[in-house]
Parts: structure tokens; sequence; C-alpha cells
């Protein structure tokens, strides 16, 4: 896909709790085409410590109020400076980059989306996406306590939503592949993305069932198309980089089922 590099313009900063921001950018002409699992690598220009663009997870893309949407979890300098930003600021973003999630090959495909922490940020694109193409996704998100539970109203407008929370605060007590879902019912996919002990533990889950599972990785992607080598994964082709070969990768490709 093309890559555009534009500044769009800030018009909404929600802060979700002490940590998490979800940031709204528009711009005056259409946005470009961006596929669930994409992301964007964004230029932090008020931030003295920040040499480097920040890749960030397309949460949503608003097409009736042509917007995209950045679930931000601040914890550094760049994203806490990300996350000061005034309504009408502008910020540079290089996108869409990336490849993707798989979209279901029929409506009636019964995919289970799994996330954690601000890894559930892609997974709310990709279940408007399978909404829009006629598919019901089922949510299976998963957190420390209820209030880092991120998004849950604009998830259950899609689909089916399971939590699970380490606290018993919310849901179900314990991880995400604890959930009594996963025993209950058959899924014919499951794509996840979040901490990497979550992802991998997802992963030898849906190995075990022999349930088809993509992962949508987390390395660090400083330059976003290949160039800087900072993602690389070790995989059954060799190393690859994430931000150019992924970040979403089917889990045989990866070394986490060894």
């Amino acid at each position: 896909m093309k890559k555009y590099v534009l500044d769009l313009t800030v018009s909404a900063v929600e802060r979700i709790n002490e940590k998490y921001v979800l940031i709204r950018l528009a711009d005056d002409k259409p946005l470009p085409d961006m596929l669930p699992g994409q992301f964007v690598e964004v230029r932090v220009d008020n931030s003295p410590t920040t040499f480097l663009r920040r890749p960030i997870s397309i949460s949503f893309v608003d097409r009736s109020r042509n917007e995209l949407w950045l679930l931000v979890a601040a914890i550094g300098d760049g994203t806490r400076a990300m996350a000061s930003l005034a309504v009408g600021s502008r910020l540079n973003c290089l996108l869409p980059l990336g490849n993707g999630f798989t979209m279901p090959s029929s409506a009636s495909e019964r995919v289970l989306l799994v996330g954690g922490g601000v890894g559930v940020a892609p997974l709310l694109y990709m279940g408007a996406e399978m909404r829009r193409c006629g598919c019901e996704p089922t949510f299976l998100l998963g957190a420390r306590r209820s209030a880092d539970l991120l998004l849950l109203d604009h998830f259950r407008r899609y689909g089916r939503v399971f939590v699970t929370t380490e606290d018993g605060s919310a849901g179900e007590r314990g991880f995400v592949t604890n959930h009594s879902v996963l025993q209950s019912e058959h899924f014919d996919r499951i794509q996840t993305c979040g901490p990497k002990p979550m992802m991998v533990a997802v992963a030898r889950y849906a190995a075990a069932a022999g349930i088809d599972c993509e992962a949508s990785l987390e390395n660090m992607m400083a330059c976003g198309v290949g160039a800087c080598l900072c993602c690389v994964e070790k995989t059954t082709e060799g190393n690859l980089c994430v931000c150019k070969e992924g970040p979403v990768f089917n889990i045989n490709k990866l070394l986490w089922l060894n």
C-alpha cells in the first residue's frame, strides 16, 4: 500500500485513566485506506528527549468523521508528550505501515479477537471491519484490574465481549487463556495482540486446539520501513523485520511453539 506523511489535526484527546489516552486525528482531505493491524509512526515534536518516531497501532478509522484513532499508553517521554497534546495541534504521521490481520473468508467464520492492555487497540478496528463485512467477532479482553479495561463500550458495538482480570474485579478472574469461553465454544481463527507472554500463551492454546492463529507483535519499531533493524524477530524464515513483514504473523512462522 502507498505510504503517506500527513500532518493531522488533533480533534479530541480523551483521558481514559491515569495511563491511557485516546487521541482522535482528522484531516481536511479523506484519510487514506488503512487495514486492521497496520500502524503509524508518529513524530513527537514537543519532547526534547524523543528523537525517533513512535509506532502506534491504528485503533479505529471513523470514515463518517474522517478521523483516525490512536490509543496511547503514556509511559515514556514521547507518549506522555502525545497525551498532553491540545485539541487543534498537529501531529505528523507516517502511515499506513506494516501488514494487517487476515479478514474472514466468509460471514460464518467464527473469529476470536484476544487482547491485553494497550494491545486491544488494533482489535477494535478489526472487529469493526469484520462487522462491516457481515461477520460478528467475539472479543476476549484481559487486564490486571477493571480500571485497565479499555474501550469496552466501543467493542460492544461490534460483537460479544468477554473479560478477564487478574484481580477478579471484572469478568472472570485470571488470564485470558483461563476464560471459560475457550472451553464452551469453538472458533475457526484466533487473532491476538498484547503483552508477549499473553500472546505466547494464546498461540500455544490455539496450536494445541488446531485453531489458525495470528499475532500482532509489539517489537520496538523505530523507522517503520525495515531500515533500522531494531524490530527483528527470529522466525522459521530467518530474521524478519516486524515493521515490514509484520507486525501480524501467523504463529506457525514464529518460534514460540518450539
